[in-house]
């Protein structure tokens, strides 16, 4: 079938495949398996639109197979139609053919799809895969019938819907696409700069950076996305997000960032102009002794607890900021902006006056925790208007939730940046508070320490506002509760023992 598809029956199809693997493969698992499959097929759809179309031109077969190979070489015997008439052996023949198109296009797919196990036919017997790749094949996902930016989003739906689907990994695997939206709008990448994402997840973060300068009608081509990723598969996965969304200028570095950081040159972490990141909360199992000697400089604040590893993250990520131009938007825990462990480290990082903006997150923005997150936005190099002061911005009601899940409505993103852009103080909303005034505070950047709520109405009654203040000292009260006991919880988490909490981003 060679028709348009709509994104509803894309995405239809897309989650057909998962359907198949049903009661076979845990959730969790289905995307090992799945996102292979989907890029596999469009390599080959893309391969067969570019030799037919250089066929039609010239007539000359040995043209149109060198015009095909110039964007993917696809080997003889490797392609899509190929291995779908296998009868037997079916997950031999498939791995045989993408570990072949993996050595054909070395530097851009090495490696690529991933290293499910395709020959365990316990798992995935014949009959399986051969429902599988007839499922596929319903469709011809040329770049005519399924154009990038709608395969894209397809490729976003389902890592949402996986994340849906495998319960407490979700987190892991998937970070609200609307706050990620949030932040790279509040940073503003331009055409040709240079993106970082050092805990790059599934490609998320890189991709709204991507979105962002098309909103704005920017040459996005001119981007160079860069993402560091530890669990092989994903970073895998996030290779193929790029590619599928028509990234031609990326690299996505597996490995731990902390201990070996991918992107160097001249002795030196390469620099970035923007750095999007949601760093794995409170790891403990990290290696602060080697932190104290960084041969990459990057403890300038100095040496995180053992119990968390938040602002190991936090100084890597200033460390890879453009000294004129970088700018990054970090979500965190709120420990970070309080935390009395880290309050030396704090008080050096404010002091150095890169923090530009503290934003409080509302609860349940996160899959299976209605945990409450902030995002930290710095600055190398402020504006001279913003020099000596901090804005902090308390969106906590700014959140709409519907059937089970949170997000962040066109509306409230547009009152937070609004309010990031004005930089001036909107009573119960934002305040700029300067660095004397956070020094008499303690360094702490809680944001209700600075930013008051406000609930009188002049033209409510005496009883009504009383209703309303009491309510919302209530609210107010239970808010500060809630946020202390999680710093509880880490404490006592910490006390019983060196398990990890790590979680990745999207």
């Amino acid at each position: 079938m060679s028709a348009t598809l709509t994104q509803q029956a894309l995405e239809s199809y897309l989650w057909g495949a998962a359907v198949i693997l049903r009661g076979l493969v845990d959730a969790g698992d289905y995307k090992q398996f799945v996102f292979p499959l989907l890029f596999y097929k469009r390599l080959s759809d893309v391969w067969d639109e570019d030799y037919a179309a250089a066929l039609d031109e010239s007539s000359d077969p040995a043209y149109a197979l060198a015009t095909a190979n110039d964007r993917f070489v696809i080997p003889k015997g490797a392609h899509w139609n190929e291995v779908r008439e296998a009868s037997k052996d079916v997950g031999r023949k498939l791995q045989a053919a993408l570990r072949s198109i993996e050595a054909a296009n070395p530097g851009r797919l090495d490696g690529i799809f991933g290293d499910a196990p395709w020959t365990n036919k316990e798992r995935l017997p014949d009959a399986t895969l051969k429902n599988l790749l007839e499922h596929f094949s319903q469709h011809t996902l040329s770049l005519a019938n399924v154009p990038e930016d709608e395969l894209g989003n397809g490729y976003e739906f389902l890592i949402k819907k996986f994340a849906d689907d495998s319960g407490h990994t979700a987190q892991e695997f998937y970070t609200n696409r609307t706050v990620v939206h949030l932040m790279a709008q509040m940073l503003d990448p331009r055409p040709g700069e240079r993106i970082y994402d050092p805990t790059c997840g599934t490609g998320g973060m890189l991709i709204s950076a991507l979105a962002e300068v098309k909103r704005k009608g920017g040459e996005h081509r001119t981007l160079k996305l860069f993402g560091q990723e530890r669990n092989h598969m994903t970073a895998s996965i996030a290779r193929m997000n790029l590619v599928l969304h028509g990234v031609e200028d990326s690299e996505i570095a597996r490995g731990d960032t902390l201990k070996a950081p991918a992107f160097t040159e001249d002795d030196r972490l390469r620099t970035f102009d923007v750095v999007l990141a949601n760093p794995p909360y409170s790891i403990k199992q990290w290696n602060r002794e080697a932190w104290t000697t960084d041969p990459w400089d990057r403890n300038f604040l100095g040496t995180p607890p053992q119990g968390r590893a938040d602002y190991a993250f936090f100084q890597h990520i200033l460390k890879s900021l453009d000294p004129k131009t970088g700018r990054c938007a970090i979500l965190f825990p709120h420990g970070v902006l309080f935390r009395k462990e880290e309050a030396e480290l704090r008080r050096k990082l404010i002091e150095a006056d890169l923090v530009e903006c503290v934003l409080g997150l509302g609860p349940n923005l996160f899959y299976n925790s209605p945990m409450e997150a902030c995002v930290v936005i710095c600055r190398s190099h402020k504006p001279p208007a913003r020099r000596g002061k901090v804005l902090l911005i308390d969106a906590v009601h700014e959140v709409a939730r519907e059937r089970a899940q949170s997000f962040l409505k066109p509306e409230h993103q547009a009152r937070i940046e609004g309010a990031y852009a004005a930089f001036t103080d909107k009573p119960g909303f934002a305040k700029v508070a300067s660095l004397a005034e956070i020094g008499a505070q303690g360094w702490s950047l809680s944001i209700s320490l600075y930013v008051k709520r406000t609930t009188t109405n002049a033209a409510t009654t005496p009883s009504a506002q009383t209703v309303a203040e009491a309510w919302a000292a209530w609210e107010l009260s239970g808010r500060a509760f809630s946020i202390e006991m999680d710093a509880v919880m880490d404490m006592l988490d910490e006390l019983a023992g060196p398990a990890s909490t790590e979680a990745n981003n999207d």
